[in-house]
């Protein structure tokens, strides 16, 4: 009490908000995100070892160069019963060609044409439900046309968790590692993304998952009659599908490095900006409650660092405060050292500490723009 009557009346507000965002972060690290680092995956196996037939779904419009180059990677699966569905949506480029080449080496591949329309405005939503309708096995799984697995044993890493009680599985969709800053940029983001919903999803609460790497039943989706519920939304056939038909038990995550993904990054930090608003407009529709604690920890790492810059200059017991903010790092770096590794992105920990304090005001950003503009064309 006698240091606390030392402090002047802004510096307590200081002092108390401080303190409340150090005990949010400490929550969110300790309690939700150590599920997923310090948590050895349990690999579920289908009934009696049985070998589950899968469909894997693609959505390509225009990406001929794209198919040449990842994929071979997923129809030469090792995996014993597969089908690759092959959705080639409005493609103005030579895609039906190089897919009819394709076909000459590949049975298993399977593809659907939809032709353009100009009195009918279809997204990727469309097409992904094309793709569902086309495909002849009960599990479903979605990749994107400049996506690649990380290795042969994709589809069977995935499907160690196509148990009776689970209907989704989420998979992790990460980035090529590439020369750049901007590179490690969204691989941090990327792999942060990921420890969030990994861990709300261990938690019972999943709220979404990555149309680059995900699975589910056919029959969830029609239970659910597709996307018909977020069909006015242009955006959200991977995200907003799983927040409507996830419940408390029948989701299951897969982070073990065989059931990678990886996809070809952004170039330029505005095309980075674009794809996060896009992001950032299906948020929106989150169920109840789940946007607030989203946010939460975002905005109490910004709380958290404003109100420790203002107390190392006005507060005279500087250094207890420092001691905290320091406990703050060490378990946020084991914490995320230990999701890089999980994750299998290395070379991005050593930045880890600047993409702390500078993502959630770029989010921010991000956010004002979304608002302010609702142009959101882009079909991917």
């Amino acid at each position: 009490m006698k240091i606390l009557n030392q402090l002047d009346y802004f510096t307590c507000i200081i002092l108390a908000l401080f303190a409340l965002a150090i005990l949010i972060q400490l929550v969110y690290y300790l309690l939700v995100y150590l599920r997923i680092v310090w948590c050895k995956e349990k690999q579920d196996t289908p009934k009696m070892n049985e070998t589950l037939p899968v469909s894997v779904i693609i959505c390509a419009r225009n990406e001929e160069e794209n198919l040449i180059l990842n994929l071979p990677s997923v129809l030469e699966q090792d995996y014993p019963s597969f089908e690759v569905i092959i959705v080639n949506d409005c493609s103005e480029d030579n895609t039906e060609q190089v897919l009819a080449e394709f076909k000459q080496k590949y049975p298993h591949l399977r593809s659907t044409i939809i032709k353009k329309d100009g009195s009918f405005r279809n997204g990727k939503k469309f097409a992904a439900a094309v793709g569902v309708k086309a495909a002849q096995h009960e599990w479903l799984l979605f990749t994107d046309a400049d996506c690649r697995p990380d290795g042969a044993q994709w589809i069977a890493s995935m499907s160690r968790r196509f148990v009776d009680k689970k209907d989704i599985v989420l998979g992790y969709g990460g980035y090529l590692a590439q020369k750049g800053y901007l590179n490690k940029w969204i691989r941090y983001d990327t792999c942060f993304i990921a420890l969030q919903y990994f861990s709300f999803a261990k938690m019972g609460k999943a709220y979404m998952g990555v149309g680059r790497n995900l699975a589910y039943r056919k029959s969830l989706f029609f239970a659910h009659k597709g996307f018909a519920a977020h069909a006015h939304i242009l955006s959200g056939d991977d995200d907003l599908f799983v927040n409507q038909a996830a419940t408390r038990r029948n989701v299951a995550v897969t982070y073990i490095r065989e059931a990678h993904t990886r996809s070809i990054p952004k170039k330029t930090f505005k095309d980075w900006i674009w794809q996060k608003r896009r992001h950032i407009t299906t948020s929106k529709y989150y169920k109840s409650g789940q946007t607030f604690w989203l946010t939460l920890e975002p905005f109490s790492r910004v709380l958290m660092w404003g109100s420790f810059g203002v107390l190392m200059f006005f507060c005279p017991f500087w250094q207890c405060i420092l001691i905290a903010f320091m406990v703050r790092m060490i378990i946020f770096m084991s914490v995320v050292g230990a999701a890089t590794k999980r994750l299998n992105e290395p070379g991005i920990l050593k930045h880890a500490i600047f993409f702390d304090l500078v993502i959630p005001f770029v989010y921010l950003y991000v956010f004002l723009l979304s608002r302010i503009s609702s142009k959101h064309n882009k079909w991917k």
